[in-house]
C-alpha cells in the first residue's frame, strides 16, 4: 500500500525509525505515534518507501478536515 501524501510518507518514516530503535518513541507525535503502535515494520516500510515525486503535501481528506466534521 503506497503512501497517498508526502505527510503520510514522512510520518511512516518516523514511525519506522522508532520501531527499529533508530529514534526514540517519545519523539513521535500524532499520526506517526499511532502508526508505530498499530502497524507492522513491513507495512511501515511500504509506506515509507513510496517515492514522493508526484505526491501532494497532504491528502485531500486531511486538507478538508479528515473525519467528516460538520
Amino acid at each position: 500500500m503506497p503512501a497517498v501524501s508526502k505527510a503520510q510518507q514522512k510520518a511512516a518514516g518516523a514511525a519506522l525509525a522508532a520501531k527499529r530503535g533508530d529514534a526514540s518513541k517519545s519523539s513521535l507525535k500524532g499520526a506517526s505515534k499511532q502508526m508505530e503502535k498499530n502497524m507492522t515494520e513491513r507495512e511501515l516500510e511500504e509506506l515509507a518507501s513510496t517515492p514522493v515525486k508526484n505526491l501532494p503535501e497532504k491528502s485531500r481528506k486531511a486538507e478538508s478536515g479528515g473525519r467528516g466534521r460538520a
